[in-house]
């Protein structure tokens, strides 16, 4: 795997530590400011820096918050993504596994270019007879590698830009390390430590590691990571809910940074793409491979916990409500709301009529939304579609 620094924000472009922590102090010190931000900026740089030692002693980190670190990651882990783009202080553009080939070893590229024409195929009779201006070649290509992607280990390189602030940028540090020391692990979490020591190890190679900053005094957890933590399932103003859902829906969902989300992997059961599901022997065969492989593939399904506002929820129905969204994701966000809104009928809720106008179908049937590219593909939009 491999760090590089492209763009930060402060002072100027690319600044370095020591520029960081200079403006930060600056920026302690309007609480108590007596005149304008210019007397700060032209104050003795000997105050400046005692601010700065006071502020990472006493903890108000707060500050280290205002200068931002852009990095282009390449061959990390999907999981080490995941993790990093399950806390909620970052910006991320990653290489999609929907709609380009990844990197992978010789076992998963045989596997994974078979299956890739098995869904090409299975595309191609079940729909394109019927919608040929939609289901192009280019689309049924990168739907069968939406598809194929599931046979891939969540440990696939992958790239990323990836931006933080100064201070999440070390807070991770301490993050990651605390699960590293972890004691007990099991087979999936000593991989995914194993990546993250390298990880941690290249983020401390950086101009911007800074070990009074990367400390864990609350001992935080990394977030993805649900532990022996158990919810009760609520729906109201605020919800909470546990679904079952595989490596790579998770992996969209968790976008959605205004709702929180944690996961734990489920033994020996996947998912089996809705295109091939009705097939008895497709899908064994589709599981067969899968467990040939034994490289944590992203069908792995997860119990996953999902928990946000109402608010929030109905943002992602805008999102996640869309031919052009993964089926997975579609799928689960569906069975979502017809438990939100079947709970708050049942409690009287004064919302609950304003759920049901989302059931319908795809966001283009939500009252007031114009689709700004229609499909015209009707088992999109009446959300009876297997791709």
């Amino acid at each position: 795997m491999d760090i590089r620094i492209i763009a930060t924000t402060c002072v100027g472009y690319k600044a370095d530590k020591n520029e960081f922590d200079m403006f930060s102090g600056n920026n302690a010190g309007v609480c108590y400011m007596p005149s304008t931000y210019d007397d700060l900026i032209n104050e003795d740089k000997s105050k400046t820096l005692k601010r700065v030692k006071m502020t990472k002693s006493n903890g108000h980190h707060s500050v280290y918050d205002h200068e931002t670190i852009s990095m282009y990651l390449s061959d990390i882990p999907k999981i080490v993504a995941m993790i990093i783009n399950n806390e909620h202080q970052y910006t991320t553009s990653e290489k999609s596994a929907r709609y380009t080939k990844m990197a992978m070893s010789s076992g998963e590229q045989a596997i994974y270019n078979k299956w890739l024409e098995i869904f090409k195929t299975r595309i191609n009779k079940k729909y394109n007879s019927d919608y040929p201006q939609f289901l192009t070649p280019s689309r049924i290509e990168k739907l069968a590698q939406e598809n194929a992607r599931y046979v891939l280990s969540v440990f696939t390189p992958t790239s990323l830009v990836y931006t933080t602030t100064y201070r999440q940028f070390n807070y991770l540090i301490a993050f990651m390390q605390n699960f590293v020391d972890k004691k007990n692990k099991s087979e999936f979490e000593a991989k995914v430590a194993e990546c993250l020591t390298e990880f941690i190890g290249k983020l401390k190679e950086t101009k911007y590691y800074d070990p009074e900053l990367a400390i864990n005094d609350k001992n935080r957890h990394l977030s993805l990571f649900a532990g022996d933590t158990q919810c009760e399932e609520y729906f109201g103003d605020v919800y909470c809910t546990t679904y079952k859902a595989s490596f790579a829906e998770l992996a969209q969902a968790q976008r959605h940074r205004t709702i929180n989300y944690q996961m734990r992997p489920i033994a020996n059961e996947y998912y089996i793409p809705p295109i091939i599901a009705d097939n008895e022997d497709l899908s064994r065969l589709w599981i067969d491979d899968i467990k040939s492989l034994n490289n944590f593939p992203q069908a792995t399904l997860l119990e996953v916990i999902e928990m946000g506002t109402l608010d929030n929820f109905v943002l992602k129905l805008y999102e996640r409500k869309c031919t052009f969204a993964q089926l997975e994701v579609n799928q689960v966000t569906n069975a979502t709301l017809k438990k939100y809104e079947n709970a708050l009928r049942v409690k009287v809720h004064p919302r609950a009529e304003q759920l049901r106008n989302y059931i319908k179908g795809s966001r283009c049937t939500f009252p007031g939304y114009k689709c700004p590219s229609p499909c015209m593909f009707a088992p999109g939009v009446n959300e009876t579609r297997v791709i």
